[in-house]
Parts: C-alpha cells; sequence; structure tokens
C-alpha cells in the first residue's frame, strides 16, 4: 500500500517503509492557489492555468516566447553577462548558481520573431533568475532591444516577471538601469514605435517603477501582484490597513495603472489586436 507525500510543488510517491518507488518524480504538480493536482505534460499543454481555479502560475522566459511567438519565427538576441561589480558577499556565488538553475546568463531574454504574423521585438524577464531582479546585464539587454526595435521600427513588447525588481547587490549601478530603459523608450516614444508592456505575477520594485508601466498600453495576467514597495511597508509608514486586493492587476485596473487584464490564453490573441491599430501597416506609425 502506497502513500503520497506532498511537497510544494512536485507529488512525490514513497513506500510506507520510507523506500522511494521506481515512479519518476515530476509527474505530477498541484496548483498554487488551490492545490489542484495535475500532470506536468497539462501544466505545459495549458502553459501554467489551473484548469480548476483558472490561477496563473509563474512560468518561465522560454515558456513566454513559446506562447507569444509564432513557431519557427524566433530570433534570439545574444543574451548579455552580468559580472560581480561591487563585489558583493555572495553574490558571485548566487550568479553562478542561478544560471546553472535557467541555463542562460542572467534573468532576461530578448529577440525577434513574429506574433500571429507580425514581426515584433519581444523581451522577458524570468522570476526564476533571482527573482527576475533587474541588474546592469538585464537593463543592458533590454536597452539593446528597444534600441533595435528603435532602429528597425519593430513593435515593442516587454513582458515582466520581475518580482525581485533593481538588483540589491549591484546598488546604484542597478538603479541606474531604470534611468537607462526609460530614456531609451522614451526615444522609442519619439520615433513613433509601439510599445505593450505585459505585467506577470509578481512585478515589483525599480522594475515596475521603470519600463513596467510606461507601455502606450499596458496589460496584466489575471491576479497578478503588481507593486513597487510592499503592501506590509506601507501600511507600518501610513499606519492604515489596505484594501484586500491592494495592488493585484484588477485593482490597478480599477484605479487606471492597468489598461486591462488579460487571460493567459487570450494573451497573444489580445497583442495581435492591439498591434493592427497601433501598427496597422506592421511597423510604428510616425506622431504615435
Amino acid at each position: 500500500m502506497a502513500w503520497f507525500k506532498r511537497e510544494k510543488y512536485t507529488i512525490v510517491r514513497a513506500e510506507r517503509d520510507g523506500k522511494e518507488s521506481n515512479i519518476p518524480t515530476g509527474l505530477f504538480s498541484k496548483c498554487d492557489s488551490c492545490s489542484e493536482v495535475m500532470t506536468a505534460q497539462e501544466l505545459k499543454d495549458r502553459f501554467r492555468v489551473c484548469k480548476k481555479c483558472g490561477f496563473h502560475m509563474v512560468l518561465c522566459a522560454e515558456e513566454r516566447v513559446r506562447l507569444l511567438i509564432d513557431e519557427g519565427t524566433w530570433n534570439p538576441c545574444e543574451l548579455v553577462e552580468g559580472i560581480d561589480p561591487l563585489g558583493f558577499p555572495d553574490y558571485a556565488a548566487k550568479l553562478q548558481s542561478a544560471r546553472g538553475k535557467v541555463g542562460r546568463p542572467d534573468a532576461v531574454v530578448t529577440g525577434v520573431g513574429d506574433l500571429q504574423g507580425r514581426p515584433v521585438a519581444l523581451g522577458v524577464t524570468d522570476f526564476a533568475f533571482m527573482g527576475g531582479s533587474m541588474g546592469s546585464a538585464v537593463g543592458e539587454q533590454l536597452t539593446r532591444l528597444i534600441e533595435r526595435a528603435t532602429e528597425e521600427r519593430l513593435p515593442l513588447v516587454l513582458v515582466s516577471g520581475s518580482g525581485g525588481g533593481a538588483r540589491m547587490q549591484e546598488a546604484i549601478l542597478s538603479l541606474m538601469q531604470m534611468a537607462k530603459t526609460s530614456a531609451a523608450l522614451a526615444r522609442l516614444a519619439r520615433a513613433g514605435v509601439p510599445y505593450i508592456s505585459v505585467l506577470t505575477h509578481p512585478t515589483g520594485g525599480g522594475v515596475t517603477a521603470s519600463w513596467a508601466i510606461l507601455g502606450d498600453l499596458n496589460l496584466a495576467e489575471p491576479g497578478a501582484l503588481i507593486m513597487f514597495a510592499g503592501a506590509r511597508v506601507i501600511e507600518q509608514t501610513i499606519r492604515q490597513r489596505l484594501p484586500k486586493d491592494f495592488q493585484r492587476a484588477e485593482f490597478l485596473r480599477e484605479h487606471g495603472v492597468v489598461d486591462e487584464v488579460v487571460h493567459r490564453h487570450k494573451l497573444k490573441e489580445v497583442l495581435a489586436l492591439a498591434l493592427s491599430y497601433l501598427a496597422p501597416h506592421g511597423a510604428g506609425v510616425s506622431g504615435v
């Protein structure tokens, strides 16, 4: 007789005598919200949206690319590898560990591909790499993508999964990326090239305070936590209780920060429709 030991992300089958069975781990996962059990393949096919409660679980950058870009059209940009400029304790080791975990140099993936037949420049930050936080390498890679979109007049889509905000281990060098990416986006806007920002769970700190909410259109996934400072910090500062859904995507839509909340399974369709209005001829429109 076997029993199932439930862990946070994986169900592992074990025998009562404590010995592991020969059933591979990672075959099942449970929803982070309602604990509904699903197979790994089912989650992959649904792009990690719970079939029971509709909760949108965190996607890695590569899954985001698969979700939005037409198959066979993705051309990734060269990846920028960050360093430890300040000699921050244990930072170099954390970078190395994160690289081994995700198989890439830092927390962002950028490239050019087709979105329902329309060429776009796409950048995605990945929560799996140090909370998706933005250091010098992330800021540089995003800026290069924005500059390429400006030069080639490619509509720009940036997807934020940066709950870590600006990376504290790089101090002012990280904070500088807020101004750097914002300035690049200002040049993009002057060129009349459209930019759509997609806010996902979680997006926070310096990312929220810079490129993540500067879109011509700001979209968000249902239930996404979008913030600058955390709710507890704000409550302790103003000494007031905050609304229950404070900083969630739906709350921000009601208060004008987010233009629309879009289900993940409809996101590609909505982006294509929005770009058909913002760039009806397949490129930026002068004067937008």
